[in-house]
């Protein structure tokens, strides 16, 4: 794992990073966890957004956000360039969302979207 000193490929809301350092707090995460942030293949529109807490893998460069250590495999690099990640609180939805100026169309939910 490479300790990236190039600008982070996503950023996160004010709203998300309360919420990520709630949730860190919440569940106890040690100091070896980061956020991973990536994609896999899945959903209705052929990939889906990854964001949970992980420990490192091969392959990940590591970032800091906002104070957030973050996990993400190189070559994801390429599907989220410029993605904000945001934290939704209101009465319509609940939840992290997704804007990535990198899909090509998304499903109705928000988390699934293609390239």
């Amino acid at each position: 794992m490479s300790t990236a000193v190039e600008n982070a490929p996503v950023t996160f809301t004010e709203g998300a990073v309360k919420e990520l350092f709630k949730l860190k707090d919440q569940q106890e995460i040690g100091d070896d966890y980061g956020l991973r942030v990536g994609v896999e293949g899945g959903g209705c529109s052929g990939m889906t957004y990854v964001l949970g807490f992980d420990q490192p893998k091969e392959g990940d460069k590591e970032y800091y956000i906002e104070g957030i250590k973050v996990f993400m495999h190189k070559a994801h690099g390429l599907y989220l360039a410029g993605m904000q990640i945001d934290f939704q609180d209101g009465l319509n939805a609940r939840g992290f969302t997704f804007n990535n100026p990198n899909a090509a169309s998304t499903c109705g939910c928000g988390t699934s979207f293609s390239v």
